[in-house]
């Protein structure tokens, strides 16, 4: 780093030494305090880093403070970090001398002639490729901190030794550490698998790890987004369909997903002949599209289908809604003529833009560039990224680079919603292809009577319809706007007497198409009350003699708030208006 305006976590690769550096002096303290320790390996990642070792036991709450106080040890001792290089041979028998087997197994790994890097700290030395930070006292002491400690196996490869891991996150001042672990207690009181189970919405079992249940109040939800969903597709000149779960072998072939996803499909015979479970939605759309011959009058053609697709994913991949192996891709495939293109992808941005503010997300955007293992000409590429970038440009959308990141097919524009406490998330995108359509042959008939290729766009706008509401339920923390709310309202008798005018009082909102719940138990109120706002419920009407004698509502909300007593038509007016305007 040339100038010390550099040394900031606005520059990334700054921002990445500093945490890889921290990773090493952690592994130092571990050599220093568990010295039987073997190493294996250390990077820095987004929040943080981490450090797997080969440890005799697992690491304890009581470790992992130790550690951090060697650590700061480190720090002050103002450890230079220096680098030097060996040959092949030499890097494994000093691997091997230091009793560091997984180093030596990394570095049999590479060609004969290379030359190995190292970096050395005081008594402590690692096989790495870096960059550093150039001492130790660089990295601040009171701004890091050890989070947990977990199983890993080696090389993420389950057949492997399992090892211990050691997350920690570190930054350049104890004001940022302290707002990020406050970031992290947020998210723990949000995780969204705690609110599925409290709230009974959805859980996963390890009867089928990465298949999702849905309960319930869990399918209302899920239900308020598809029709929701619906209605918006329907205004923008989508059509829906629906495409078989199972399809046979050849076809993920043609499409060119046995090339580049077959480790991550599922497969089963029928009839002695070769099937696979659908991955993706894709090919089952461009056999929808070649049921007829369409003219270019009627192009373009939008077809959008709700697709269950099965993914494989490794069990230690797996992370609640959020990483499943089975789930529901609100896809979409547009077909056009090459002079539609620049409004089809206009107006997919559009469509996105209208329903993330519906949530309340902001949102960032990224052009994915031709990754090496792309199908097709150079040239093509060269022209989809254009069209992509040109739409981006005219409709003033600021977008970052991502480059070698686009679909196999076509290049992407990705959508990173940020949700109220900060988090990215990646849901919608927009690819534009023109393999596939070459690969099945598509056609339509243009102005001058022959057949030509259509342009193609894949895209998706929750992404996953299951991660979605992961995300959902931790940016809501569980209390869902009313129109999304699995119960909108819970009616409250506070006595028997009470009783029936509870019921009245319910028929009426479920006659106005609100879904409620009314609580007759024989509980005082205050615990009424407290048990409603823990299930998140938007509103409760509270009624004791006072209510039924003057035909009256009291209206609470889940913060507390109390609203005073209004009548039931006016209570109803102001639920149906919230509900309109999806507040």
């Amino acid at each position: 780093m040339a100038t010390d305006n550099l040394y900031t976590f606005e520059n990334p690769e700054y921002k990445k030494a500093y945490r890889h550096t921290t990773s090493h002096i952690l592994a130092q303290a571990v050599k220093r305090l568990f010295p039987d320790t073997k190493l294996t390996i250390g990077p820095a990642i987004d929040d943080g880093f981490y450090y797997d070792f080969d440890t005799p036991k697992p690491f304890t709450p009581d470790d992992l403070a130790a550690l951090e106080a060697e650590m700061r040890k480190i720090i002050k001792e103002k450890l230079p970090l220096e680098r030097f290089e060996l040959p092949r041979a030499d890097a494994i028998a000093l691997m091997r001398e230091r009793g560091e087997p997984y180093k030596v197994e990394l570095i049999e790994g590479l060609a004969e002639d290379a030359i190995i890097s190292f970096y050395k700290q005081g008594e402590f030395v690692d096989l790495c490729a870096g960059p550093h930070v150039d001492n130790t006292s660089r990295i601040k002491g009171n701004a890091l901190t050890l989070t947990s400690a977990t199983g890993a196996y080696w090389r993420g490869d389950s057949n492997n030794k399992m090892l211990q891991r050691i997350y920690g996150t570190c930054f350049l001042s104890k004001e940022e550490l302290d707002a990020h672990l406050a970031q992290i207690e947020e998210a723990k009181k949000r995780d969204h698998r705690k609110l599925g189970r409290e709230l009974d919405l959805f859980a996963l079992y390890d009867e089928g790890p990465g298949f999702p249940f849905f309960f319930p109040k869990g399918m209302v939800l899920r239900n308020e987004l598809e029709s929701f969903w619906r209605e918006e597709h329907k205004k923008a000149g989508y059509e829906e369909i629906r495409t078989p779960l199972i399809l046979n072998e050849e076809l993920w072939h043609r499409s060119g997903h046995w090339d580049h996803y077959k480790d991550n499909m599922y497969f089963t015979k029928i009839d002695d002949a070769d099937y696979a479970i659908k991955p993706m939605n894709c090919p089952g759309g461009m056999l929808s599209y070649k049921r007829k011959m369409w003219s270019y009058r009627e192009l373009p053609v939008r077809m959008a289908e709700m697709g269950i697709v099965h993914r494989h994913e490794l069990s230690g991949a797996l992370h609640g809604l959020m990483r499943v192996r089975c789930f529901t891709q609100d896809d979409a495939h547009l077909y056009m003529t090459p002079e539609q293109v620049p409004a089809e992808i206009n107006g997919v941005i559009d469509l996105v833009d209208k329903i993330y503010k519906i949530f309340g997300f902001e949102y960032y955007v990224e052009l994915s560039t031709r990754p090496d293992d792309f199908m097709g000409e150079i040239e093509t590429w060269n022209a989809a990224e254009k069209a992509l970038e040109d739409a981006l440009v005219s409709k003033n959308v600021t977008y970052r680079l991502n480059p070698g990141d686009g679909a196999f097919y076509g290049p992407k524009i990705d959508f990173h919603l940020v949700d109220c406490i900060g988090r990215e998330w990646q849901c919608a995108t927009v690819q534009l292809d023109f393999q596939m359509p070459e690969r099945f042959e598509l056609e339509y008939v243009g102005a001058d009577g022959e057949k030509h290729r259509p342009v193609m766009i894949h895209r998706t706008v929750f992404g996953s319809i299951e991660r979605f509401i992961g995300i959902l339920t931790e940016h809501y923390a569980g209390a869902f706007p009313l129109w999304l709310a699995p119960v909108q309202v819970i009616v409250l008798p506070i006595t028997d007497r009470a009783h029936e005018y509870a019921q009245s009082i319910a028929d009426s909102l479920e006659a106005h198409g609100f879904r409620v719940e009314t609580d007759l138990r024989n509980e005082k109120i205050g615990y009424k009350i407290r048990e409603a706002q823990m299930q998140k419920i938007p509103y409760m009407l509270v009624l004791g003699d006072k209510e039924v004698d003057a035909k009256l509502v009291a209206v609470r909300t889940r913060t507390g708030g109390d609203e005073g007593a209004v009548t039931l038509d006016e209570f109803t007016a102001k639920i149906a208006d919230e509900r309109e305007r999806k507040i």
